[in-house]
């Protein structure tokens, strides 16, 4: 089951015999969640919902405010903290920026799992539904 809070569903698959794809969400409304159930037995197979562009855009502002980057600088969700010259350091200085942002707060386990800008914005807009559930 996936919730539909992005702006598009993302189909990954460890196979390749599937590629990643991305469905477009555009005008649907009131549409709570969506199950797969010929998926769910596919090892390997993830169902997962991507940030809304806005929460993706103010990760990035707090990932270039964090790491001291130019204004100029390109981000986007596939930018990784490691390759703009994030340590750990670092990292923990994002997630404690993207916690004091949004009103949240990301568990240890979590925080290690965030490699790219689009992890932490998809982590954000989790823990916002969980929050309001």
């Amino acid at each position: 089951m996936a919730s539909l809070t992005g702006a598009s569903l993302n189909f990954t698959s460890l196979s390749s015999s599937f590629r990643r794809t991305q469905l477009p969400l555009r005008g649907i409304s009131n549409v709570k969640s969506v199950s797969f159930p010929s998926l769910r037995m596919q090892p390997g197979f993830r169902v997962s919902c991507m940030a809304k562009p806005e929460t993706v855009d103010k990760v990035c502002e707090i990932v270039r405010k964090q790491l001291a980057l130019p204004d100029g600088s390109s981000l986007t969700g596939e930018s990784k903290f490691a390759e703009l010259g994030a340590d750990s350091l670092d990292t923990v200085e994002i997630v404690m920026g993207l916690e004091e942002e949004f009103g949240i707060s990301v568990e240890e386990d979590s925080a290690q799992s965030i490699s790219t800008v689009q992890d932490a914005a998809d982590l954000i807009e989790m823990l916002k539904e969980k929050n309001n559930a």
